[in-house]
């Protein structure tokens, strides 16, 4: 039976958009079929970090307002097999999403693909909505600072209380924590929370740490999914969160300080 994961926080500009990438990218290659949404109509980016902003002709919203079909919409990845995306509209707002039409389209998903991943856009307006509505797992992803952290707790209530879940009285949605541009030396200075702070606020397990790291930039900039990039710390990070969330036992890493050698110290010194 197919999941839908919605990809959420409070605050823009955590890193939705890139981990949704990373995320769907690494349970394709994982064997799973998945399809990841754009649900941030008017200001889409997922197709720009995916590499396929040149290969969108038909998007979500004209099927919704069935002016395409679901297939003439979905674009196939050209490097990773069981991967494809759904972009959204460029033009439109966000009134043009209909809790009808989303229902419709996540329906047809489900009879094709294992994983239907939400990317979300920021806050509780009617694109973030309708994104987590009909969600089954929710990854709330936020950085280490008070205000991010401060508006997932906010998301998390809104999962409790106005998802279909929720209404339904089923099982709640599951929540997990995506803790992205952690600085393990910032954090050790006091510029940035612990680890154990934010999970002591929101209360919701950890399913991973992506570092702060170049690579995010340097993936986003040529159209590719970070995860990709195997030699990155962030890469290697999301594809550890991916094992996590398949059930795999896989201990985190990039949470304290790396070691300096004393070449580097030395450097340092004379920088």
């Amino acid at each position: 039976m197919s999941k839908i994961i919605v990809m959420t926080s409070g605050k823009g500009g955590v890193g939705k958009t890139t981990s949704s990438a990373a995320f769907a990218t690494g349970l394709a290659l994982r064997g799973f079929k998945t399809v990841v949404i754009d649900f941030d109509v008017g200001l889409r980016n997922l197709d720009l970090v995916m590499g396929c902003e040149r290969r969108v002709v038909f998007d979500f919203i004209n099927v919704i307002n069935g002016e395409a079909k679901l297939n003439q919409a979905l674009i196939k990845d050209k490097r990773i097999e069981n991967l494809y995306i759904l972009p959204t509209s460029q033009t439109r707002d966000k009134d043009a999403l209909t809790r009808e039409g989303v229902e419709k389209v996540l329906n047809e998903l489900s009879k094709e693909f294992d994983y239907i991943l939400c990317d979300s856009p920021a806050g509780i307006e009617r694109g973030a909505l309708m994104s987590l509505y009909f969600a089954d797992h929710a990854i709330i992803v936020t950085n280490p600072e008070v205000s991010s952290v401060r508006d997932s707790d906010r998301i998390l209530g809104v999962l409790n209380s106005r998802s279909r879940r929720a209404e339904q009285g089923l099982e709640p949605v599951t929540q997990q924590l995506l803790l992205t541009r952690y600085d393990p030396e910032r954090v050790e200075r006091g510029e940035m929370l612990k680890v154990d702070d934010v999970l002591e606020i929101l209360a919701i397990p950890l399913l991973g740490v992506i570092p702060e790291s170049q690579a995010v930039l340097r993936a986003s900039n040529v159209g590719m999914p970070v995860i990709l990039d195997e030699v990155s710390n962030a890469g290697l990070a999301y594809s550890d969160a991916v094992g996590r969330f398949l059930g795999e036992d896989i201990e985190h890493r990039f949470v304290t300080p790396q070691k300096k050698g004393l070449f580097s110290r030395l450097l340092r010194r004379s920088a």
